[in-house]
């Protein structure tokens, strides 16, 4: 791998960010598989340490969370006692910002208890505001968020149904049922439960499964080493954040996020990966108060002490409404005059 040049790796890595097996790639660029995948490993290990570095302090009024699903070697069902610990269900968190598009912090490994705290916390050192954030049903969020923020968060879980039992095909498992298919459930905080929704993280995890062939369902692409999966995983997304341009917003996310101010190219990428030291994780900063959208109705907060959050008003009873003072009496006058009588006037139909 020492022995390729710039332009080489920047092909190998063009491809691979485009969802190109490994297979594909050494086809298209001509370079070995082993060469492939150890380009691959270090690339992946300095794009986590590049996101490290430069996702952080970030500004987001609206985050969304989930977690995608991919294995690795086998899937947890044909796992057997005596296979590795990495093999089975191997699952992503991804934390977005809505407005921007910036992924703001992810994490590979099993959908359980310590994969969700270790995530929200890394989530929670990353920002600098108090964000509304909209996750799904996974009962670990609650603990986690709950000891991550400690109260600077508008949390809400937003939850869909999927009908198991309408259809008996092969589609059945796709096919929402009809009533009622969102619930939404006010967890921390004010969440603003009318426009709570996981869509635009839904259709983050798309494009994942898009852009890393990895994630593709129904093929042969699977990771065969959870260090290759992270790798991956760690590569997409510094190439979405930095190199990618979003449709919606007409820049990268990064951009949009103000954490950087031109389009990065492959090669940019593969360069500052491969020079990338070690950095230390983001540590917690205090949370601000949102920014109202000007004309918007602001309300009274107080930060707590030690960090624990700001306490708000959240609104009060309507007050009964005054009814208008009844309008002064004229003082007392003279009485109005008598109308005078009316005269009968004759009127000629026709003229004299």
């Amino acid at each position: 791998m020492s022995l390729l040049s710039a332009e080489a790796r920047a092909r190998v890595v063009s491809q691979l960010v485009e969802g190109c097996s490994i297979a594909s790639t050494c086809r298209l660029t001509g370079v070995s598989k082993p060469t492939v995948l150890a380009l691959l490993l270090r690339v992946g290990a300095g794009c986590e340490r590049l996101h490290n570095r430069i996702v952080r302090g970030v500004t987001c009024h609206v985050a969304q969370c989930d977690e995608i699903w991919s294995f690795v070697q086998k899937k947890q069902s044909r796992v057997t006692a005596s296979d590795p610990a990495e093999f089975g269900d191997a699952y992503t968190f991804i934390g977005m910002a809505s407005a921007s598009k910036l992924i703001i912090s992810y994490r590979v490994g099993k959908r359980d208890e310590e994969n969700t705290v270790a995530f929200v916390k890394d989530l929670r050192a990353r920002l600098t505001t108090i964000p509304q954030l909209y996750t799904d049903g996974w009962q670990p969020y609650i603990a986690a968020v709950g000891s991550s923020f400690t109260g600077g968060v508008d949390y809400c879980q937003v939850v869909k149904r999927y009908n198991r039992k309408a259809r008996k095909d092969d589609d059945h498992r796709y096919e929402p049922p009809r009533d009622p298919f969102i619930t939404k459930t006010p967890v921390f905080g004010i969440p603003d439960v009318e426009h709570a929704s996981t869509s635009h993280i839904e259709r983050q995890n798309w494009t994942i499964r898009m852009h890393i062939r990895r994630f593709t369902r129904l093929c042969n692409g699977f990771s065969r080493k959870l260090a290759n999966h992270r790798a991956a995983v760690a590569l997409h997304v510094a190439w979405y954040n930095l190199c990618r341009i979003h449709e919606s917003i007409r820049c990268t996310p990064a951009m949009e996020a103000g954490i950087a101010r031109h389009v990065w190219s492959i090669p940019e990428l593969v360069d500052a990966a491969l020079a990338e030291p070690e950095t230390d994780p983001p540590t917690p900063q205090p949370l601000k108060l949102r920014t109202p959208p000007p004309g918007a109705p602001t309300a009274p907060a107080r930060a707590l002490p030690n960090g624990r959050g700001f306490l708000r008003l959240v609104g009060s009873a309507p007050a009964a409404p005054v009814a208008p003072a009844p309008a002064p009496e004229p003082p007392p006058s003279a009485p109005p005059p008598a109308p005078k009588p009316r005269r009968m006037v004759q009127l000629s139909l026709f003229d004299e």
